[in-house]
Parts: structure tokens; C-alpha cells; sequence
């Protein structure tokens, strides 16, 4: 059934309500047995935030060189909102989650979120395309299963946000109960809202009103203290789709959503890993029938 779900999904047509629970069943029952942590190896892609640009989600597999199983694949979260197709976007994901579990591994991003989902777009989508948000409680009750970082070979981390005080070594994470929504601070909090800053050594308030904001200093020492060389994460626009930080370059920012809000021009990017964990960054452009998709006029300021 999975396979005829992903055939309707590849061709932008959403699953109807009792197909969409089924499989939210079958997804639940495969996140919940995930650790809070998932330890995986290369080759694999690593991608940032898609905030429900699916025709660019399309183009970001043929740019990679094909969806899972054909490519191993870490997202970063942030898979909805903003865009104007946030649920054929997740759907797609979840599908392929359920047909190849080991080859699309889901992070929870900060709009993986009741709080969050409700205010900048997914909400109201779901209910422009089903008629009433029983699909956004299946959606979420998906999203708090969802773990929250990524290990490759043992020392890459994948996050969505950043680091946090009250995270010293990565096994403290392997401890944290993340079923549920996400809190509005404290470890869970930080690792998907938290920023970094070159302007600051060690840790300063993040305006975005939740997370921290964290410098080279801090970097440096839970990447020694966790034998780290590089820490990906998203969250943060990046105008040519990959930023690298500090004179170390051991962290990187990956975003991977094209001309974000189908207005802001920027390039879109991936990091693929081979075998040997060779690093390549590989940027692309928004492809025309992205922003033909576009319904939302107007759009909640927001951090970009």
C-alpha cells in the first residue's frame, strides 16, 4: 500500500484522511523504537530546512541523485510552514520513511511544533486542503516522535538548531525524554532553536526569543570534549546554501529551501558524504513550478 501512496505523493497529490492515518500508524510505530540520537555511516546527504517547498524538494532528490533507496539521506527538520505545499512536503517524507526507514532519517526541526505549525502556515493549509485539522493532530502526534540529532561515524553531529548549556557530551542527550511537544526551554529547546554568533565567544541571548545564541569557544569545546570534527545543522537562511562558521570551519549551516517565501533569491544547498566521509556541497536554484504553487499572499514576519 506504501508503494501506491508514493506514487500518488510524487505526483503532488495528497493521501486522503483514512490512507493518512494508516500510514501515520505505520511511521509512529517506526519513530518511537528510534533512539533519541541516530547513529548512521556514510555515504549519506545531509539536507536543511524545506518549509513546504515541494516542487523544490523534487529537484533537490534529482540534484542529489535520486530519493531513498537509491541515496541514504539525514533532514534536518523544519519540513513544513511558509510554503504553500507544507503537507504534501511531509507527507512525502513520511512515506518514504515508512518504505525505507534506514535511508530517511527525519530530525525534529522547531516548526515540528503545535505552538509553531499553528501560526506560520501548516495549520491553516491542512484545513484549506481537508476540510478540518484532524490531519495537523496526526502530523503532530508524528512530530513528537521525531529524534533530535543525527551521529555519522561518530563524530559528525547533526542537529537542527545548535548546542546547549545544559548539553556537555552527546550521551547526556541519549537521556532525555523528547516524546511530546517541544518545551519552551531547556535541552530539547535549545538544540532546535539555538544560533551561532560571531560575535560572541560563549553563550548570549538568542532574539528569536527561545534557544541561546553560542560562539567559537563553545564550538570548540563540546567538539573536543565529544571527538566532533563537524556539527551540521540548519535552521538559519543561508543566502548561496551553505555557511561555514568560524576560522575552524567545524560547523555548518545547510539550508536547503530555494528563493525562501518564493521571494528571497537565495540558492539552496547539501552536503553529500561519500564512503570515505569526502565532503561535497552541492547548491541549487528554485525551479519554476515552486513559486507557480504559491497560494500565501501575505506571510507572518518571522526570523528568517
Amino acid at each position: 500500500m506504501a508503494e501506491k501512496w508514493y506514487s500518488q505523493l510524487q505526483e503532488g497529490k495528497i493521501l486522503n484522511e483514512s490512507d493518512l492515518k494508516e500510514l501515520c500508524s505505520k511511521v509512529k510505530e517506526i519513530l518511537i523504537e528510534e533512539s533519541n540520537i541516530i547513529t548512521t555511516s556514510p555515504p549519506v546527504t545531509i539536507c536543511g530546512d524545506l518549509h513546504g517547498q515541494f516542487y523544490d524538494l523534487l529537484e533537490l532528490f534529482k540534484t542529489s541523485g535520486g530519493p531513498p533507496p537509491e541515496q541514504k539521506y539525514i533532514f534536518l527538520g523544519d519540513y513544513i510552514d511558509r510554503g504553500s505545499n507544507s503537507v504534501e512536503t511531509i507527507e512525502l517524507l513520511i512515506c518514504l520513511k515508512c518504505l525505507y526507514p534506514d535511508k530517511t532519517i527525519l530530525i525534529r526541526g522547531n516548526h515540528e511544533s503545535r505552538n509553531i505549525s499553528f501560526i506560520y502556515g501548516f495549520y491553516d493549509e491542512i484545513n484549506r486542503k481537508y476540510g478540518n485539522s484532524q490531519p495537523w493532530k496526526l502530523f503532530n502526534e508524528i512530530f513528537d516522535l521525531m529524534p533530535l540529532c543525527a551521529v555519522i561515524d561518530k563524530n559528525i553531529f547533526c542537529v537542527h538548531g545548535g548546542l546547549s548549556p545544559l548539553i556537555t557530551t552527546i550521551d547526556q542527550i541519549r537521556l532525555i525524554n523528547r516524546k511530546g511537544e517541544i518545551p519552551h526551554e531547556g535541552a530539547i529547546c535549545d538544540l532546535l532553536w539555538s544560533d551561532p554568533t560571531d560575535e560572541n565567544e560563549t553563550w548570549v541571548f538568542n532574539s528569536r526569543g527561545a534557544g541561546w545564541m553560542f560562539g567559537y569557544k563553545v564550538t570548540n569545546e563540546f567538539n573536543q570534549i565529544n571527538g566532533i570534527e563537524l556539527i551540521c545543522r540548519a535552521h538559519q537562511l543561508a543566502g548561496e546554501g551553505i555557511k561555514y562558521w568560524f576560522k575552524e570551519k567545524n560547523l555548518v549551516t545547510i539550508w536547503s529551501c530555494p528563493n525562501y517565501c518564493y521571494r528571497c533569491g537565495n540558492k539552496a544547498g547539501i552536503i553529500k558524504l561519500d564512503k570515505n566521509k569526502q565532503r561535497t556541497a552541492i547548491t541549487f536554484d528554485s525551479v519554476p513550478k515552486s513559486k507557480e504553487s504559491a497560494t500565501i499572499k501575505t506571510l507572518v514576519p518571522y526570523f528568517l
